[in-house]
């Protein structure tokens, strides 16, 4: 699964990687506007913004790059268990609807 944060603090982006990384999902960190910002999102699995610590441009923006099958997460904190949470929320659903896709499949 793919994820692309934008939103949080610059001190969190390891602790941000690291958790995705537990959750077995690749992840993209936006902590600030970058140059061709909107081409470097791809097209995600989740898209999470954290609504306190970035700007309405980058959401803006954010939102008009990734694609209609993105599910989007709006958190207005960005600590490391509000991640977790979204993610745990996140990543049983899928693993879910995958397993019920291969019993119906067999």
């Amino acid at each position: 699964m793919s994820i692309v944060i934008v939103g949080g603090h610059d001190r969190m982006v390891g602790q941000y990687k690291k958790i995705c990384k537990s959750y077995k999902c690749k992840c993209k960190v936006f902590t600030q506007m970058e140059a061709d910002f909107g081409k470097k999102i791809g097209c995600p699995d989740l898209l999470v913004l954290f609504t306190n610590t970035v700007s309405h441009k980058m959401v803006k923006c954010a939102l008009d790059e990734v694609g209609a099958s993105t599910d989007i997460v709006r958190c207005h904190t960005s600590s490391g268990n509000a991640l977790n949470g979204i993610l745990e929320a996140h990543v049983a659903d899928k693993y879910f609807l995958y397993i019920l896709h291969n019993i119906v499949m067999n």
